[in-house]
C-alpha cells in the first residue's frame, strides 16, 4: 500500500473568514451546566470543534458516547488516543434527559471508535437511539459512527434502532487516506454506506463528509464525492480541514469560501439530495436545516431537482414517514 506523505510545518496564520467571534448567552452557561450535571461527553468539546461555542449558545449538542477515549489515533482528530473505559449502563438513559430537558427536535449521537469491543459499540448505539426515542417522542435521530471494521453484525445492529440518519465520514480521499485516518481504509468506509443503503434503500438517509485543504487536488475530490453517490449516500458535508494541535496534520490550503459555494453546486449535480458546504461546516453542524419531521404519510424517491423530498419512516408505524426540506 503506498502511503502518502504529508510534511509538517508550522501552522499557518487563519484567513479572515475562518475567524470566530465566540458568541457569549445564558444558554451556553446552562448547555454546559446541563452536560456536566449528567456526566455526558460531547464531540464538540473533545473533537475541539470551532462551532461549539455558537451551538452550546443556542442550546444544541453533539453527544459522544462509549467514552471520551479512542482505539484509534487519526492525525486529524483532537479525541484522545488511549485505553478506553468500561461503557456505562447508565449511559444511554442520560443522553435521553439530556435531550429532553434540551428540547431537541434533532439529535446527533457519535462515539470514538471503541476497537476493543468485539461489536464496536453497536450495541452501546442500539441501547441509546432506543432509549432517546422513549423519551422523546417524534424526535429524528442522526447517528455518526465509526466504520465498525465493516463488521455486518454491528451495522444491523445500529440499523435495527431505525435512525433516521445514518451518516460515517469518508474524511478525505483516496490517496491521503492512509496518512489521515489511522486504521482505516477508503474503501471500508464506502462499503459500510453502501451496505446501509443496500439493506435499507430508500427508508434511510445515509450521509458522509469530506475535509478539505489537506492537500487533496480538485480531480481527487470530485472522484470522491462520485464514489459517495455510488454507493448511494444522500447527504454530503464539506468543510475546511483545521488543524487542532501542532502534533496534528498540518493545513495544506485554506479554501475559499467561493470554492466551497462552487463545490456545492458539483455535488448537487451529481445528484446528493442535501449539500451543507463552507469553511465552518462540520459534519453534524447545522444538521436540524434538513428538517426531517414524523407524520408525513407521502413518500417520494430522492431526487436531485426536488427542493422537498419525503421517504418512509423507519420506525414507530408502517404508515409514518420522515419529511425532509432543504
Amino acid at each position: 500500500m503506498e502511503i502518502a506523505e504529508i510534511t509538517l510545518k508550522p501552522r499557518p496564520r487563519l484567513p479572515e473568514w475562518l475567524r470566530v467571534r465566540l458568541p457569549t448567552s445564558d444558554t451556553f452557561a446552562r448547555t454546559r451546566a446541563l452536560l456536566d450535571e449528567l456526566n455526558l461527553h460531547t464531540v464538540c468539546e473533545s473533537a475541539r470543534c470551532p462551532n461549539h461555542w455558537e451551538c452550546w449558545s443556542k442550546g444544541t449538542a453533539t453527544f459522544m458516547i462509549a467514552g471520551d477515549r479512542c482505539t484509534r489515533a487519526c492525525r486529524f482528530c483532537a479525541v484522545a488516543t488511549a485505553k478506553p473505559f468500561a461503557l456505562e449502563a447508565d449511559e444511554p438513559a442520560r443522553v435521553a434527559e439530556a435531550t429532553r430537558r434540551m428540547g431537541l427536535n434533532h439529535v446527533v449521537i457519535t462515539a470514538v471508535a471503541r476497537d476493543d469491543l468485539a461489536d464496536g459499540g453497536a450495541e452501546h448505539f442500539r441501547r441509546t437511539i432506543e432509549a432517546v426515542r422513549a423519551l422523546n417522542h417524534g424526535i429524528v435521530i442522526e447517528v455518526l459512527v465509526p466504520d465498525f471494521n465493516d463488521r455486518d453484525e454491528s451495522i444491523d445492529t445500529v440499523l435495527a434502532a431505525n435512525p433516521h440518519v445514518f451518516n460515517h465520514n469518508l474524511e478525505t480521499v483516496r490517496r491521503l487516506t492512509s496518512s489521515v485516518r489511522h486504521r482505516a481504509t477508503y474503501e471500508r468506509s464506502l462499503s459500510v454506506l453502501g451496505k446501509v443503503k443496500a439493506k435499507r434503500g430508500g427508508t434511510i438517509y445515509t450521509k458522509s463528509g469530506l475535509m478539505l485543504g489537506l492537500g487533496e487536488t480538485e480531480e481527487e475530490l470530485f472522484q470522491a464525492m462520485e464514489d459517495l453517490r455510488r454507493v448511494g449516500s444522500d447527504i454530503l458535508t464539506l468543510g475546511q480541514y483545521l488543524q487542532p494541535t501542532r502534533k496534528h496534520l498540518p493545513v495544506v490550503e485554506f479554501v475559499p469560501p467561493g470554492k466551497f459555494a462552487e463545490y456545492k453546486q458539483v455535488a448537487e449535480r451529481m445528484g446528493f439530495a442535501h449539500v451543507a458546504s463552507g469553511p465552518m461546516v462540520r459534519s453534524s453542524y447545522h444538521a436540524d436545516e434538513f428538517e426531517l419531521r414524523a407524520g408525513s404519510s407521502q413518500r417520494a424517491s430522492v431526487s436531485r431537482c426536488s427542493p422537498e423530498l419525503r421517504m418512509a419512516k423507519p420506525s414507530l408505524s408502517d404508515s409514518s414517514a420522515v419529511e425532509l426540506k432543504r
